[in-house]
């Protein structure tokens, strides 16, 4: 993967970053997470599959933009 950067637009507070940045770690090969929520995006380095982080932001409660 290297780096991967996902617009997540539901993202509207700090509680938002917690759950997306707590399951997106949790995610096998992630090495880093980063969470801009004024630019509602996060970038995550490491090995992990693309659709593996899109679905770690699901079970957080919210969705990737395509």
């Amino acid at each position: 993967m290297g780096v991967l950067e996902l617009r997540v637009p539901d993202m509207t507070c700090e509680h938002c970053v917690r759950a997306v940045s707590a399951g997106v770690g949790d995610v096998a090969g992630v090495t880093a997470v980063e969470v801009d929520l004024p630019a509602r995006t996060v970038r995550v380095s490491g090995t992990a599959a693309p659709e593996r982080v899109r679905a770690a932001v699901a079970r957080a409660g919210h969705r990737c933009a395509p």
